[in-house]
This record gives structure tokens, sequence and C-alpha cells, in this order.
């Protein structure tokens, strides 16, 4: 059977680099907080989903001192996200994948309803289809899963705006492939998306 390796791919939860549209809400110390709550949320799930290696693609390099003293859990791999925009990252990290002939779900931890059912369904998803999506209400997506490669889902989009999801949308049905769509997700971006969060997730 064709495993399915999901890539999680996060910026090192520190303060002032990561969820820093968040800092007005709750300063540069909590956000970093709250980024790190949702980093090992999210690889939680992920290993419980139990359909694949889990790989942390990581910015900047694991090695960096911004990772030190975030005790990553035992049982995935960590890769690098190297140089380019948002494209060229998710671009790499899916073509190496696909080429290793796995199929691959890209995550970001950013999602609040993240979780193992649901990662497990959209593997499920990928096995009767070329691609899976989970748009997010903001106009992007949480998960993008594919099983098949191509470098038009990545290259010049228009990325951290609410034409993302339909944009990739579009780009699929443009190569023919076969699409499944999943529920509507939300990240938590901004401080008016705190509001999702459980109350233990907030770090004012």
């Amino acid at each position: 059977m064709i495993s399915t390796r999901i890539i999680i791919f996060a910026k090192a939860p520190q303060p002032g680099f990561a969820k820093t549209r968040l800092i007005p809400a709750l300063g540069a110390e909590g956000a970093a907080k709250l980024a790190q709550q949702m980093l090992f949320s999210t690889l939680h799930e992920a290993l419980a989903a139990g359909i694949g290696t889990v790989e942390l693609c990581g910015t900047p390099k694991i090695d960096d001192v911004a990772w030190q003293g975030i005790a990553l859990p035992l049982g995935i791999e960590i890769s690098d996200q190297g140089e380019g925009d948002l494209g060229a990252r998710l671009a790499r990290a899916s073509g190496r994948a696909i080429k290793n002939t796995e199929l691959v779900l890209l995550i970001g931890t950013d999602c609040v309803e993240m979780s193992a059912t649901l990662l497990r369904e959209a593997a499920q998803s990928l096995r009767g289809h070329d691609a899976v999506i989970h748009c997010t209400a903001d106009g992007g997506y949480a998960l993008l899963g594919l099983k098949r490669y191509s470098a038009a889902l990545f290259s010049d989009m228009p990325w951290s705006t609410d034409a993302v999801a339909s944009t990739t949308i579009a780009r699929i049905g443009q190569l023919g492939w076969s699409l499944h769509v999943g529920q509507m997700l939300h990240d938590v971006d901004a401080p008016q998306d705190l509001k999702l969060l459980s109350p233990k997730m907030v770090f004012a």
C-alpha cells in the first residue's frame, strides 16, 4: 500500500518570528507561546493519524538557535524549508514525496480543526482522487493532498490573499485532475480569529 506522508510547514515558535499578526493582541511572548502549542497539537494529531511518515518542514534550519529548547516529539522526520517563497518551498517538499511514490498531505499549524480523523479521511479521499483540498474561511487552504505533482499548483500564486484556494482549485481543473473538496476549515492568523480557540489555548 502506498503510504501517505504528512508534511507540516512551521516556523520556529520564537517571539517576533512566529504569529506576528497576533502580537498586538497577545504580545510577542504570548503569540510565540500560542504558536508552540499549535505546533505541538498539529504534530500530535499527525502522529495519531497513523497513515505514514510525519515530516516537520521547518524554518529556519532545525540546528538554528531558534529551535533550541523546543522539545519535538520522537518519531518524526525533520527537513528544512529552504529558500524561495512559500510556493517554491511547497513545490520542493511535495515533489520530493511524490517522487518517492508517496501520497502527500501538506498542512500548516494554524488550523484549529486539524485532527487525526480529518487527516485519515483526507488520505482516504486521496486514494480515489488526484488531489484533495480543505479550504479555509479566509480564502486559503489548511490542507492540500496530492497523488501527482505539478509546479503549476505553486508557482505565481497570490499567496496571503483570499484567492489562494480558488486559484489552486482552478489550476487542478486545468490539469484535468480529479479533486475532492473537503469541509471548510478555519485558521488562527489575526486577532479576530482568537475567538476560534478553546480558552486554554489563549495566551495573553
